[in-house]
């Protein structure tokens, strides 16, 4: 008994030391967060009194409704609520059909086989290792072609052009684990291919579309490369907009109103992961071992 107990406590001294260490990492990593949402809240005169890590003395909220509306009183800034909703407008639709473009071909890649199967699958897959600068150029001649260049719908192109890949090898990897005695036993009973896909794999598929919508959002939402090059004014994404935001002052900075405006474009970002974070490992997981 009393030799268990130097065991425990050189356990419990252990486990000590590493929540002590992940805390100091925690707060590192947190204090750059800390720092920008404590300045979108001071006034530029405190702020400008240099002690960054202060909580303010007067709370304001003006500088978020500057860094909505572009209502700077004497400073050059432009808001960002109209890139926000440009940042919808092009998520939703380049999740959707990435998504459902790349279960389709994780349903044909797996359950409907066919000659060359794998080289399909090989060519798909090596699309998520070409670095974004190669398709820059070709991109920019085929949205030319298609008339769609500097629109939010050539965004959307380019997203679920670029998304197929990963959302395919997400599908793939799930659907190699589902029970082919289910589909063969739907298809006994006449169930054909889209009946199968929309009736028995889709409704079986929310943990790797919880993993497919967080990848793809999160890529699309913080894209900023695909967004500088391949729109401009009135269509640009958030992204970019907070750039053009952040170098549009001339003379005095408006850190308050550039804090409020980076916040504004990360909230949907941090909304997503704390309310589906947790189920991302978990979908990522459910693939992993073939049962």
């Amino acid at each position: 008994m009393s030799s268990a107990m130097p065991g425990r406590r050189s356990l419990s001294g252990a486990r000590v030391m590493l929540y002590a260490v992940l805390c100091v990492f925690a707060v590192i990593y947190l204090t750059p967060l800390y720092v920008m949402l404590t300045t979108s809240f001071k006034s530029l005169e405190e702020i400008h009194q240099g002690n960054m890590l202060a909580l303010p003395e007067q709370w304001t909220v003006t500088p978020w409704l500057d860094a909505w509306s572009g209502a700077c009183i004497g400073l050059e800034c432009n808001g960002v609520h109209g890139y926000f909703f440009n940042s919808i407008s092009i998520v939703v639709p380049a999740v959707l059909i990435s998504g459902l473009l790349g279960a389709f071909n994780g349903y044909v890649l797996t359950k409907w086989r066919f000659r060359g199967h794998k080289i399909v699958f090989g060519l798909i897959l090596f699309s998520c290792f070409i670095p974004f600068q190669i398709v820059l150029l070709p991109m920019a001649r085929v949205l030319g072609i298609l008339q769609v260049a500097n629109s939010t719908t050539g965004l959307v192109l380019v997203h679920v052009v670029y998304g197929i890949g990963f959302t395919t090898l997400f599908f793939r990897n799930f659907y190699e684990s589902f029970p082919n005695e289910l589909v063969r036993a739907a298809q006994l009973d006449g169930a054909g291919f889209f009946t199968l896909f929309f009736r028995i794999l889709l409704p079986s598929s929310i943990p790797i579309i919880v993993v497919t919508v967080i990848w793809q959002f999160t890529n699309v939402w913080n894209d900023f490369l695909f967004g500088v090059s391949f729109s401009s004014g009135d269509s640009a994404p958030i992204t970019v907009a907070l750039n053009n935001l952040v170098n549009s002052s001339t003379g005095v900075k408006a850190y308050n109103v550039n804090m409020a405006a980076a916040m504004i474009a990360a909230v949907p970002t941090l909304i997503v992961y704390v309310l589906a974070g947790k189920y991302f490992l978990r979908g990522l997981m459910s693939g992993s071992v073939k049962g």
